[in-house]
């Protein structure tokens, strides 16, 4: 049995122990552990992003796409309001402008982006 005894002690790796070996090992019960980068703290993030995305911001761009599409279709003779709440009747349309007849004799050149919206042909002139 002896034999065997240095046999196996002859075998097994010599084990030295030293103070910077014992604290690089594992950290004191103490401490806690740093942690890795968890894809479960984007989760809320990413939830609350898709939220805004389909209840703010894709409304508002199909509104300012449909708000293109009626500017872009104007003609001369149609009554449009403008932002400020000027109402008049478009006499020609430029390419970046519209000219406009707020009463009779008087024209004034605005940006096509200025236009708030299309007068329905039924809205009359209240005296």
């Amino acid at each position: 049995m002896l034999t065997l005894f240095v046999a196996d002690a002859a075998a097994a790796p010599a084990v030295t122990t030293t103070a910077a070996a014992t604290t690089d090992a594992a950290p004191a019960a103490g401490q806690p552990q740093p942690q890795g980068f968890s894809f479960g703290a984007l989760v809320p993030f990413i939830l609350l992003f898709a939220i805004f995305y389909f209840m703010m911001i894709r409304p508002q761009q199909r509104k300012e796409k449909a708000r293109q599409k009626m500017i872009s279709e104007l003609r001369a003779g149609r009554r449009v309001s403008f932002a400020g709440g000027l109402i008049g009747t478009i006499t020609e349309a430029k390419e970046q402008t519209f000219v406009i007849e707020i009463c009779p004799g008087t024209t004034v050149e605005v940006a096509r982006g200025a236009i708030a919206g299309v007068l329905d042909d039924a809205v009359t002139e209240t005296k």
